[in-house]
């Protein structure tokens, strides 16, 4: 899927997040790497394969 020279770092890597952006939708809260692997604002990923990366933070409530 890359064509980077280096190329970006496999989905099934321990350090895919540092593929380069291809796109991203912050109004969305999500961005796709060049390795097919998507990050969601809350930090959960999907992977190519369809597998997801559960969130490594919580979202902070609103005190009311």
């Amino acid at each position: 899927m890359c064509r980077h020279q280096p190329q970006c770092p496999p989905a099934d890597a321990r350090d895919r997040e540092a593929a380069l952006l291809v796109a991203f939708h912050p109004e969305q809260g999500w961005w796709l790497l060049c390795n097919g692997v998507v990050i969601f604002d809350d930090t959960g990923e999907l992977l190519p394969d369809g597998r997801s990366v559960p969130a490594r933070r919580a979202l902070c409530e609103r005190a009311t």
